[in-house]
């Protein structure tokens, strides 16, 4: 080979690191006194950045699901085909109990410990976190039906993946999704046209066209039907239980931007049979504590792809040369990373702060579960807008090198969008913190309690705390309120933000975050900090080193 196809100046391989090397994460289990998962997540995170893993992310992304509506015969047999990478990755997120497992252990922090590992494990491969999030979020939703939850709960709940169409209560292990948008409503599912009509056994026969249903190859769905009544929640099976399939019909696969590892589906409902899940016409109020479930594992997730973008990008930066220097020696793009690494680490603590909610939420702390409802709404709002943002921007640090497949970069950059559109995209987002505050007046104080937690720490943090109380009286006029719902949303999720980095992150982070996103110091892309921004503890807390690059 000739000297010109010598390879140099090129970053190694970033593989053998741990996800779970990321002082944010570690130090909110420790606060809240989860540090007993401390060693799960951190076996876990070592997984999620091994060398088989990261081969299997690749396959299972490369290797798209494909769906087989009929068999050789002509018979309808409505199956998903995944690649065996697929099914590896979900048995380890199921075993590590990334799914519904939380709710049936009831173990202290244990939506957080779970919220930690879903965090580390979705940075290695995404797609699959739809169907173990959507499992997740079923239960609460579930559990409007004492009986049916008494059923299938323990199912969903089990640390077994048990792939296949079989009755669901014959198998060993339960995968759950939802199906509730239509091609004429999207988000507005009361325009939803799907029909439900009663029989005589206590079961309903749905009829209908269902335009994105993930995961289609779940044992068991949540859907929304109209009755006499209204828009009715139920519980749908795949198969029934005498083992016949359901008249569940998969019309084609969506052809995706992103998320090409899961399959999305548009679903022809055929008299299908179901089961009701809560009261009848109250369909929305019953199937709303999932979406705001599966919004919580859209910050998480949205905060995991920003994490592993700024982690190649930081592994990049410190092995290429550029003008006589390392790159990440250079004092423009040491600004860009430190910019990226404050926004990974906003969008991680708070993230973590709504999962140690759901906890407190569940041992009874009203006032975490009204605080819960609008942060969650802002932060779904905030932090899965900003994925895009920082993914195109880590993508950038890497230069012709990041554009290519091979990096995984565009694969992290396709994915980053479609967390700020799943369960409500930015505008629906915005008017639920509007609605938020309407029907829970206490969500308000909550919010103020948390923020104002961190009163006297920071001026510009209570500066932003006071322009916020600003704003609200702004909201009496319904016109006007949609109009600053995007806004509000903002800064609501800034403030909360800012607070938490100042009462629990490294000084020079909660510094430059309070500079940039409260006090207006900053320009319009990353990279425009202010002078005397400590980039150096920054970069430091933000690195972690790979074993295999260390060797």
């Amino acid at each position: 080979m000739t000297v010109t196809h010598e390879v140099v100046n090129q970053a190694p391989p970033l593989i053998g690191f741990s996800a779970a090397d990321d002082p944010a994460l570690l130090e909110a289990l420790r606060r809240e006194d989860a540090g007993w998962g401390e060693r799960e997540v951190a076996a876990l995170g070592a997984l999620a950045g091994s060398a088989e893993v990261l081969e299997l992310a690749r396959m299972a992304e490369e290797q798209p699901p494909k769906l087989h509506t009929h068999d050789r015969y002509g018979h309808r047999v409505d199956e998903v085909e995944f690649h065996p990478a697929w099914h590896r990755l979900m048995t380890v997120a199921v075993e590590q109990g990334l799914h519904a497992a939380p709710w049936a252990e009831g173990r202290p922090d244990g939506h957080l410990v779970r919220a930690a590992k879903f965090y580390v494990w979705s940075q290695a491969e995404p797609g699959h976190g739809c169907p173990v999030s959507m499992t997740y979020a079923a239960v609460p939703a579930l559990r409007a039906s004492p009986g049916l939850a008494a059923q299938y709960e323990p199912l969903l709940a089990a640390r077994t993946y048990d792939f296949g169409l079989r009755p669901p209560l014959a198998k060993a292990g339960l995968i759950a999704g939802m199906s509730m948008t239509e091609k004429q409503g999207g988000s507005d599912v009361r325009a939803n046209t799907t029909r439900a009509v009663p029989a005589d056994d206590g079961t309903y026969r749905i009829t209908g066209h269902k335009w994105f249903t993930s995961a289609p190859m779940s044992d068991v769905f949540l859907t929304l039907a109209q009755t006499e009544e209204g828009l009715t929640c139920f519980l749908l099976p795949r198969v029934l239980p005498d083992g016949t399939r359901n008249r569940f019909h998969l019309m084609r696969l969506k052809d995706k931007l992103g998320n090409r590892s899961n399959a999305s589906s548009e679903v022809e409902y055929d008299e299908a049979v179901a089961w009701p899940v809560g009261e009848p016409g109250r369909g929305v109020r019953t199937i709303v504590e999932m979406v705001n479930m599966t919004r919580l594992d859209c910050v998480l997730g949205s905060a995991a792809g920003m994490r592993a973008g700024l982690r190649q990008a930081l592994h990049h930066t410190a092995h290429r040369r550029a003008f006589g220097k390392e790159l990440a020696d250079q004092p423009l793009m040491r600004a860009v990373l430190a910019d990226l690494a404050v926004e990974s680490e906003a969008a991680t603590t708070l993230g973590l702060r709504l999962a140690a909610a759901v906890d407190r939420t569940q041992a009874g702390d009203a006032a975490e579960g009204a605080l819960r409802r609008l942060a969650l709404a802002a932060g779904k709002y905030w932090v899965c807008k900003r994925g895009a943002t920082h993914a195109a921007e880590a993508l950038e640090c890497l230069g012709g090198n990041g554009y290519v497949e091979e990096s995984g970069m565009p694969r992290l950059y396709r994915e980053a969008p479609l967390l700020s559109i799943w369960e409500g995209s930015g505008n629906v987002a915005a008017l639920d913190v509007l609605r938020a505050l309407a029907k829970e007046p206490a969500a308000l104080d909550a919010y103020f309690a948390e923020v104002e937690s961190a009163a006297g720490a920071d001026p510009r943090l209570d500066a932003a705390v006071a322009d916020l109380k600003k704003m609200l009286p702004e909201l009496a006029d319904p016109e006007r309120a949609q109009l600053m719902a995007r806004t509000l949303a903002e800064r609501l999720a800034l403030v909360l933000q800012g607070s938490l980095l100042v009462r629990h992150s490294h000084p020079a982070v909660a510094d430059v975050f309070c500079a940039t996103r409260l006090a207006g110091e900053w320009g319009n892309a990353f990279g425009t900090l202010p002078a005397g921004a400590d980039l150096g503890a920054i970069l430091a807390r933000a690195r972690t080193e790979s074993p295999e690059e260390a060797r």
